[in-house]
């Protein structure tokens, strides 16, 4: 009750939910790309898979706060850079996306057939869930870190966690049918995966790149899609 009656409560909750749902944009772009390559009906269970473990997570990974916080402590030192666990992760998952998106953008520059056309599709699914699990984890530690950070309720950082989850569902099957529609936003979107990528591993080595550059990146390219798209469109309209 006191949590519910106080006003700093309430007001930690709605910066952490909000820092939470930017976070989680990183998490949103992965999956619409990711879920892609396999067909619709398909598509739709990962993502809800994806994202409850996302969820799953982000609370289990909140019940062991002491265990958190350790990761953040140094266990090795290259050229006088001292790495704790979290940095290690965030460095191999950081260089995880840089490799899919390359990957996924050769394919796309190589205009290479859709693999569920020559791939068993419950093959396809297996191996979309396991990048998934890969990438929840190494988003849900940053999350969560950060969350530590900002509040001292665990009631508070599970709600937060919860509305930002609910918020990543919601938005993630308009954006991923968007990317599916529309071939050159999956380019920019992979491009905006080479980004985060690099500000992964630059986070593990100490070189902190303010997010804001890279959220105003992103959310300048994606109005420039936008109007893209709308031309595009119209143009369409106009030659019919």
């Amino acid at each position: 009750m006191q949590l519910i009656t106080s006003p700093e409560a309430w007001a930690a909750l709605l910066t952490l939910t909000a820092l939470e749902i930017v976070l989680g944009i990183d998490n949103v772009i992965f999956l619409s790309v990711i879920v892609s390559r396999i067909p619709p009906a398909q598509a739709k269970r990962a993502r809800q898979i994806g994202l409850l473990l996302a969820l799953v997570f982000r609370i289990l990974l909140l019940s062991i706060l002491v265990w958190l916080i350790g990761l953040t402590q140094p266990v090795i030192t290259i050229r006088n850079v001292a790495l704790s666990w979290r940095d290690i992760i965030l460095i191999g998952g950081g260089l995880f996306l840089i490799a899919k998106a390359t990957h996924e953008i050769h394919g796309e520059v190589e205009a290479r057939e859709a693999e569920t056309d020559d791939k068993p599709s419950a093959s396809a699914f297996f191996w979309v869930i396991v990048q998934i699990i890969v990438i929840d984890l190494v988003f849900s530690l940053d999350s969560i870190i950060t969350a530590i950070g900002m509040a001292q309720d665990i009631e508070i950082m599970i709600a937060a966690v919860v509305i930002a989850c609910a918020i990543m569902y919601l938005s993630s099957g308009p954006v991923a049918r968007f990317v599916a529609e529309h071939p050159t936003t999956k380019m920019l979107a992979l491009a905006f995966l080479v980004l985060i990528g690099v500000a992964l591993v630059a986070d593990g080595f100490k070189f902190h790149i303010p997010r804001g550059y890279i959220y105003f990146a992103i959310a300048f390219s994606a109005a420039v899609e936008a109007f893209n798209v709308m031309a595009k469109r119209n143009r369409k309209k106009v030659a019919s």
